[in-house]
C-alpha cells in the first residue's frame, strides 16, 4: 500500500491536462466575453454614426435665419436612414423617436463639459446643434452567465451615442465693406434695383440704417504675394478697397470684427479708382496695373488738371456739362420716405430720362435694361465688350467712356461692384468699433458715381450704390458666386 501511494504521489502523467481544462475555460470565459463586447461595441458603433450624421444634416441649417431650427429639425428626421444589428428593438434607424435634439448658442471651453447652459430655442442665436441616439439594450447571454455564476452585479447592457455639429458660413477675398441694413427684414433679393445711400458711421453716435464701416483690416491675413502684401496701416486700408485682385482671409457670417467708416484723407480717393481719379493717397497709383480702373468709367466730372497730364480728372474737378454718371432713384431729389431717408425705391424714371438725354443724346439703347447695373453691362457690349478699347457710346463727349489717365484698364464689367456685409444694427448695436458682430447677408452692390465728401470737419462721405442681388449669407448654399462663400460644416463633439 505504502509502494502504491508512493508511486501515485510520483506519478505526472494527465498533470497537463489540469492546466489545459483551466485554460480552457479562461480562454471560453474570454471569447464569450469578447462576443458579448463586440456586440455591445457594434451597436454603439452604430448608434454614434448615425448621431453623427444627424447632426451634420441638422447643422447644415443653422444658418441664423429666423425659420433655421424648423429645417434643421426637418433635416434630422427627414435625411438620414442608417440600421443597428444587436440591440433589442427595430434595426431601422430613421424615425424621430431614434434621436432627441438641442440647439446650442455656444460651446463651453471645456470639451467634456455639460452644454446646458447654451442651449437655446432662438433659430437666429443657434449655431451647434446636439443629437443625442436614444439608448438601446444589446442582450449579452455569457456577460449575464458569468455574473450569475460569480454572484455579481449584471453588466450594463444600454448604450447610446452624442454627436454636436454645428454651421458656420464664410466669405472669401471680398471687399471689407459694411453697411446697416434699412431694417431686419430687408434682404438683396427683394429690393435689386433700389440705391442706397451710404454714409461713413463715426464713432460714438448709434448708427442708423445706411451707415457704413470696414471689416477690421488688422484682424485680415493678406496673399503676400498680391498686390496688398507686406502692408500695413492706411496703405493696408487703402489697398483692401482700392486694389483689383487682392486676397484674403475668410470672414465668419457668425461674426466680424468692425472698425468705424471715418477714415479721413483716403475714404473717396480710394474708391474712385475704380473711375480713372487718382487723388489723395492713390496719386501715385495710376499707373499700377493692381489700381487699374474698370471698363466704364463716366463720371460726370470735368477731365484736366489732375495727376500725370490733362487727361486725369482732379481732386476738384467741376461737373462736366455733357456727361453725367447713374444718378441714384428720383425720390433722393426730395425725400425718400422710410429708412431715415437712406434708401430708394428702385424708381430712377426721371434720372434715366436725364442720363440718356444727355450721355446717347435721347436714344435709349436698351430700354429693357431696367437697372443701372443691366444698363451699365449693356452700354459696355454695345462698345464691343470689357476688352474693347473703343468708346463706351460717348464719342465726342469730354468722357468716351474708357479710362483716359491710367494707362492700365481691368476688362472686367464687376470691377465697380462690391461684396458689402449687411448688418442688422438694431438686433446688434453698433456706435463705432464693435467685434463679433453676425452678418444677416452678403450683399453684391453697384458704385454709381465717384464718391465725394461733405464740407464738414470731420468730412462724411456718401456711396450711391444700387443693391444688385445677394451674395450669399442669407442661407446655407445660398451664395450666387461660386468660389466666394463656402458652408462649412463640421462635428465638434
Amino acid at each position: 500500500m505504502l509502494r502504491l501511494i508512493t508511486r501515485y504521489r510520483s506519478d505526472e502523467t494527465g498533470a497537463v491536462l489540469v492546466f489545459v481544462s483551466i485554460c480552457m475555460v479562461v480562454i471560453v470565459g474570454m471569447a464569450a466575453l469578447t462576443f458579448d463586447l463586440g456586440r455591445l461595441a457594434a451597436t454603439q458603433g452604430d448608434l454614434q454614426s448615425y448621431a453623427d450624421h444627424v447632426a451634420l444634416a441638422a447643422a447644415g441649417e443653422l444658418d441664423g435665419a429666423d425659420d433655421s431650427i424648423t429645417r434643421a429639425t426637418t433635416a434630422a428626421s427627414s435625411m438620414i436612414r442608417d440600421r443597428q444589428t444587436f440591440a433589442d428593438g427595430g434595426q431601422a434607424l430613421g424615425s424621430s423617436a431614434d434621436y432627441s435634439l438641442r440647439f446650442l448658442d455656444g460651446l463651453p471651453g471645456n470639451d467634456t463639459a455639460d452644454v446646458s447652459a447654451f442651449v437655446t430655442t432662438d433659430a437666429n442665436d443657434a449655431q451647434y446643434i446636439e443629437v443625442t441616439a436614444t439608448s438601446r439594450t444589446v442582450f449579452l447571454p455569457f456577460a449575464r452567465s458569468l455574473s450569475a455564476l460569480l454572484g455579481s452585479t449584471l453588466p450594463n447592457e444600454e448604450v447610446g451615442a452624442v454627436a454636436i455639429a454645428g454651421f458656420t458660413q464664410y466669405a472669401c477675398d471680398v471687399t471689407p465693406l459694411m453697411f446697416c441694413l434699412p431694417d431686419g427684414n430687408y434682404s438683396a433679393e427683394s429690393n435689386i434695383g433700389d440705391v442706397i445711400n451710404l454714409r461713413s458711421g463715426g464713432a460714438g453716435a448709434a448708427w442708423g440704417p445706411g451707415d457704413f464701416g470696414f471689416l477690421d483690416p488688422s484682424k485680415l491675413k493678406v496673399d503676400p504675394n498680391g498686390p496688398c502684401g507686406g502692408l500695413n496701416g492706411v496703405n493696408l486700408d487703402a489697398c483692401l478697397i482700392a486694389a483689383a485682385g487682392n486676397i484674403t482671409q475668410c470672414f465668419a457670417q457668425r461674426g466680424v470684427d468692425i472698425e468705424p467708416g471715418q477714415k479721413v484723407g483716403i475714404e473717396n480717393a480710394i474708391f474712385n479708382t475704380r473711375f480713372d481719379m487718382y487723388h489723395g493717397i492713390m496719386s501715385s497709383k495710376r499707373n499700377n496695373p493692381d489700381y487699374a480702373p474698370g471698363p466704364h468709367v463716366v463720371s460726370g466730372k470735368e477731365i484736366g488738371g489732375g495727376p500725370g497730364g490733362t487727361q486725369c480728372i482732379g481732386p476738384n474737378a467741376d461737373d462736366n456739362l455733357d456727361t453725367m454718371p447713374f444718378p441714384p432713384d428720383d425720390c433722393f431729389a426730395t425725400v425718400c420716405t422710410g429708412h431715415n431717408g437712406r434708401v430708394g425705391d428702385g424708381d430712377w424714371t426721371t434720372g434715366r430720362a436725364e442720363y440718356i438725354a444727355m450721355n446717347h443724346d435721347g436714344v435709349d439703347p436698351d430700354p429693357n435694361a431696367t437697372t443701372r447695373f443691366a444698363l451699365y453691362q449693356r452700354e459696355i457690349a454695345l462698345a464691343g465688350g470689357a476688352s474693347s478699347n473703343t468708346p463706351i457710346l460717348f464719342p465726342g463727349l469730354s468722357e468716351t467712356g474708357r479710362p483716359q489717365c491710367s494707362v492700365s484698364r481691368i476688362p472686367d464689367v464687376e470691377r465697380r461692384t462690391f461684396i458689402a456685409a449687411g448688418i442688422d444694427c438694431t438686433d446688434n448695436p453698433i456706435s463705432g468699433a464693435a467685434a463679433n458682430v453676425p452678418v444677416k447677408e452678403f450683399f453684391k452692390i453697384f458704385l454709381l458715381q465717384p464718391v465725394g465728401s461733405s464740407a464738414t470737419s470731420p468730412p462724411v462721405f456718401d456711396l450711391w450704390v444700387e443693391v444688385v442681388g445677394t451674395a450669399g449669407g442669407s442661407g446655407a448654399g445660398s451664395s450666387t458666386l461660386g468660389g466666394i462663400f463656402h458652408d462649412v460644416v463640421e462635428l465638434v463633439r
